[in-house]
């Protein structure tokens, strides 16, 4: 681990390397020039893919504020500027301002970290000043297959930078189970009147991806439920026989990306087949067409389904890459340090191996910039002093690093 202070100065390379990638860019262009997977399919209007780089495009340095962590899957701060992190391979951690991450904390239940399972997201009650609540996501085994669940706990940190979890609770299970590794989602983003919404995958596999589409499965959704797990009344499913109350928004392939904007509204992107990675703004009871209707190819170079990019039952993406990103982790931008990112979601890019910058316009996509870090990104936050943080991770396991990004 390294402290902070003894980085600043080998940061400095890191700064001219991600100001000249800036510099190289071109304003009005695409940041993004190879050919499409889908060569065929077309955009359904101006701007949904290959937006331009905006005309102010700031130099962006970076340092390493911690390293030699495991290998992480999500991080948040917490009221004292610390950051508390998830580990995939089941552990969470404190990391101290100075970056050394704390002893492990106690008390986090089993998890299921083979593939892409593992201990996920975490999120930080609306509360949690007073209450010291937190909220994580989990792949869970179970008897018949495993899922992604969610529990709450209470997080009572030590003298020795570590803590414990006491009264953890498992208050929401992704249903039905499925006995595969892939597409548990998840991200944590609680709404302005405390709901909490929770985006999965759809477990990849054909047969259970169809699921997707199917009110009665929690495959392939976006929930909407309360502090205890249960269903808000005014969720558009309620009152539906046969369908799951908690379900905000169907069609979904795998969101590994969620955030407010600054209006209260979630926003999440999703992980496309070979091309598709979709910006969605999930509104309740629509249907986001997948696996019925796609950009992208499966990866075997095939159509998806009957190739379908539109029909009239379901939403288009507000924008979407072909080639991928292939998003994890999603920041709204509403600090002062980077003005020319006020207003813009900031995305992790585990393919493209830094920050995706998108620039809105209302509800439309204007500019699309890109941070090179050569590195895979899984998570990103704004942190409190404006600067923007960025986990990474190594294909297949390997360490981490807690990375901040500043103008200049």
């Amino acid at each position: 681990m390294k402290n902070l202070t003894l980085l600043l100065a080998g940061s400095a390379l890191s700064a001219v390397l991600i100001a000249g990638s800036a510099l190289a860019q071109t304003a009005g262009q695409p940041a993004e020039t190879r050919r499409p997977n889908a060569q065929n399919q077309t955009p359904a209007f101006t701007g949904q893919t290959r937006a331009p780089q905006p005309a102010e495009m700031p130099k962006i340095s970076h340092e390493v504020v911690a390293d030699g962590l495991p290998h992480l899957w999500a991080m948040e701060f917490l009221p004292d500027g610390r950051m508390l992190v998830t580990a995939k391979e089941g552990v969470m951690h404190i990391i101290s301002e100075e970056g050394e991450a704390g002893p492990e904390i106690d008390g986090v239940p089993e998890v299921l970290s083979g593939g892409q399972g593992g201990l996920l997201d975490v999120a930080l009650a609306p509360d949690f000043a007073t209450s010291g609540m937190i909220f994580f996501s989990f792949s869970e085994d179970r008897e018949d297959g495993n899922g992604t669940s969610v529990a709450s706990a209470k997080l009572v940190p030590d003298d020795q930078g570590g803590g414990r979890l006491e009264n953890v609770n498992v208050i929401f299970r992704q249903m039905p189970s499925y006995d595969g590794n892939k597409h548990f989602g998840s991200r944590l983003v609680f709404g302005p009147s405390n709901e909490l919404y929770v985006t999965v995958g759809e477990r990849s596999d054909p047969e259970p991806r169809v699921q997707a589409q199917d009110l009665g499965s929690g495959l392939g959704k976006v929930f909407r439920i309360d502090m205890n797990g249960k269903a808000l009344p005014d969720n558009p499913f309620v009152d539906q026989d046969g369908a799951q109350p908690e379900i905000w928004s169907l069609g979904h392939r795998n969101l590994q990306s969620a955030t407010l904007d600054g209006q209260g509204r979630l926003w999440t992107v999703e992980h496309g087949p070979r091309g598709g990675d979709e910006l969605n703004r999930p509104e309740p009871g629509k249907n986001y067409g997948w696996p019925e209707v796609t950009y992208g190819i499966e990866y075997s170079g095939s159509p998806v389904g009957e190739g379908i990019t539109r029909n009239a039952e379901t939403e288009q993406p507000v924008y979407y890459w072909d080639p991928v990103i292939a998003p994890s982790g999603m920041a709204y931008y509403d600090a002062d340090a980077i003005p020319e990112w006020k207003g813009a979601f900031l995305v992790g890019g585990l393919v493209s191996q830094g920050v995706v910058v998108v620039h809105m316009d209302g509800d439309r996509v204007a500019y699309e910039e890109r941070v090179p870090l050569d590195a895979r990104i899984r998570d990103v936050k704004v942190g409190p002093d404006g600067a923007v943080y960025a986990v990474t991770e190594q294909r297949g396991g390997g360490e981490s690093t807690i990375l901040r990004l500043t103008k200049g």
